[in-house]
This record gives C-alpha cells, sequence and structure tokens, in this order.
C-alpha cells in the first residue's frame, strides 16, 4: 500500500511541477500568476484541437474562447523552446 501511495504522491508532484514551469515559461500577466484552479478552467480545459500538417504544427481553437489569445502565445513560446538533448 505504500508503494501505491508512494507513487501517487510522485505523480501529484510531477503534476504540480510542470504547471509551475507552465506558467513561468509560457504565460504572462494575471494569468501567470492564477491559482491552478483558475489556471485548469481557462487554460486546461480548452475545446482545441493540436493538427498536423505540411511539416507545421497548429492549434486549432475557437476564435470566441475568452482566453484563447492566452493559449496560442503560450503555444507559440513552447514551440521556440530548445529541445532538450537526448
Amino acid at each position: 500500500m505504500f508503494a501505491i501511495n508512494a507513487a501517487w504522491l510522485e505523480l501529484a508532484l510531477t503534476g504540480c511541477d510542470l504547471l509551475t514551469w507552465t506558467q513561468r515559461l509560457l504565460l504572462d500577466g494575471e494569468i501567470a500568476r492564477a491559482e491552478p484552479r483558475r489556471l485548469r478552467y481557462q487554460i486546461l480545459h480548452v475545446a482545441a484541437r493540436i493538427t498536423h500538417g505540411t511539416r507545421r504544427v497548429y492549434l486549432r481553437i475557437h476564435a470566441t474562447w475568452p482566453w484563447a489569445a492566452d493559449l496560442a502565445t503560450a503555444f507559440a513560446r513552447l514551440a521556440t523552446l530548445p529541445r532538450p538533448a537526448t
């Protein structure tokens, strides 16, 4: 039982780290300082699709989504980050 709880804790901490780094690297303004609950509502639970075509990656998001510009900016910043060395 301890191993299951330890694995759950590691996954929860990894999720917190990913959320924090996303805010630090990809977002700016008020949304960069948002609490996780608000961030999930505004950015993570959006109805969007990532598509591939002509050797590029596209973000398809409905134009009327109130935080579409923030998500598009974050996606563009993510694309400009250097790839990790393998």
